[in-house]
């Protein structure tokens, strides 16, 4: 069976046909590195783990590359909030966000650019779409440029809307613009703002738009034309729209398919800071084992909305403990037998067909736990063959999915690199306390304290700072 993907642009299944035979070259949006990492970045980044995992099962060699966008207007506003430079903040978040994808095992980038590193080839874009006639800058003095949405008549092509039918762009004032629905390629430097954050430019000094950013450093890395590009369900528009828009204007080939993983809601409530309901990585990787996280996270199919709610993790350790427990009972059997030596790890031929379907996860993990059943059964019925091949077929898998039990990053070992995600990751919440605490916002600083306290996390005041500990 051909791996087959659903084309959020087509709105159908399409056969995977790389534009390099036996290789992929994945873009995904990364996160902008403005606050602390929440369970639906957790979520959008394993989704994007699974596929390169299941393209390198597939014989694929994979190119995955995934951003940061280090300079925002976001950060720039919580960094002054905060008083805090923000390339500081940018960083210091961003560690954050390694951390937690480490604890949850998903795989490093191939490449991991940072916005700021690719200044030139985003002022290169726009010069190109200036060129073409695709973009302007107003002669007021203010040093910004905009994208004509316009003088492009496939714009909106990829949510299929109208321009007609658009609201202004938010992403930038109205000065200068011919029209409110342009979008920024370019923000002149104002009044205000760090000196650090603006760059010399045709333009005058300041600094990209979002959009530009990942059509940058998507190009950059993996050329003009590339195989996948994926993000969250939210991006789609304005985000992926206005890429799609410039880099075809600029003449590029772009994205061949366009992914997007849905969302995480709480009692059928989109999760998100603004409604003050985001669960984040450091109460997840409190609550529970990380390879129980994983299995959770990546366990509904990607393009559907995950439910988190009360119980849920329970749930996704007792399926983690069926898998242990019949693996660690083979392996027991099995040690000393002739069948320890020849376990071989085979994948079922119903797995890679649901994994086929555009990662059918949901279909694969009942591959795997009926395997489990039945592997359970040949230890009763002390049928060792099947057990070895049940055992084996387990093992290729998990393997596959990132939650095999018997795997290093899941042992004993990996604890204090857990230990280091989660330090981290608590850290970052006390500093919000101690923020919101000089700023004399108690009840801020209370709901921290009370978010930490419902997962088992003290936090002690002393005269030499905040400190937690793990109750019990």
């Amino acid at each position: 069976m051909t791996l087959r993907l659903y084309d959020s642009k087509d709105r159908a299944l399409r056969d995977f046909e790389p534009r390099v035979p036996g290789e992929a070259g994945i873009y995904v949006c990364g996160p902008t590195v403005q606050s602390s990492p929440h369970i639906g970045h957790l979520r959008s980044a394993l989704v994007y783990d699974q596929l390169r995992r299941w393209l390198s099962a597939s014989g694929y060699t994979v190119k995955f590359v995934r951003n940061v966008t280090d300079i925002d207007d976001k950060i720039l506003v919580n960094a002054a909030e905060s008083d805090e430079q923000w390339w500081a903040l940018a960083y210091r978040v961003e560690l954050e966000f390694t951390a937690a994808y480490s604890a949850l095992g998903i795989m490093p980038p191939t490449y991991e650019p940072r916005a700021t590193a690719s200044i030139p080839e985003m002022q290169a874009i726009i010069e190109r779409l200036i060129e073409r006639g695709h973009a302007y800058a107003p002669d007021d003095g203010t040093g910004d440029v905009y994208f004509d949405v316009t003088s492009w008549p496939s714009y909106g092509e990829l949510t299929r809307q109208n321009v007609d039918d658009m609201s202004a762009a938010a992403d930038s004032e109205s000065r200068g613009k011919k029209d409110v629905r342009d979008f920024a390629l370019w923000k002149g430097h104002k009044e205000g703002e760090p000196e650090s954050a603006a760059w010399a430019s045709p333009w005058g000094r300041g600094r990209p738009g979002w959009h530009i950013e990942c059509s940058a450093m998507s190009t950059k890395y993996l050329g003009a034309t590339f195989d996948i590009h994926g993000g969250g369900l939210d991006l789609r528009f304005p985000h992926h729209e206005n890429e799609l828009a410039q880099s075809h204007a600029a003449g590029d080939g772009f994205a061949r398919y366009w992914m997007h993983n849905g969302l995480v809601s709480t009692a059928g409530q989109k999760m998100s800071k603004s409604l003050g309901n985001s669960v984040f990585a450091a109460e997840l990787i409190a609550s529970a084992r990380p390879l129980v996280l994983r299995y959770f996270l990546g366990s509904a199919h990607y393009r559907s909305t995950l439910e988190y709610y009360e119980g849920a993790l329970t749930e996704a350790d007792a399926a983690v403990s069926r898998i242990e427990g019949f693996l660690e009972r083979a392996e027991r059997r099995l040690a000393g037998t002739r069948f320890a030596q020849s376990l071989v790890t085979v994948l079922p031929e119903e797995f890679r067909e649901a994994m086929d379907d555009d990662l059918g996860v949901p279909q694969a993990l009942a591959v795997v736990h009926e395997t489990v059943r039945r592997g359970n059964g040949a230890l009763d019925d002390e049928d060792l063959a099947e057990v070895a091949r049940a055992a084996g077929e387990v093992i290729a898998m998990t393997d596959v999915l990132g939650i095999n039990p018997l795997a290093p990053e899941w042992s004993d070992d990996g604890d204090d690199a857990t230990a280091r995600a989660l330090d981290a990751l608590v850290q970052r919440l006390v500093a919000d306390r101690e923020s919101a605490r000089a700023a004399r916002d108690w009840a801020a600083a209370d709901r921290i304290r009370d978010d930490l306290a419902a997962v088992g996390i003290t936090i002690e005041d002393t005269p030499t700072g905040s400190h937690w500990s793990l109750d019990g």
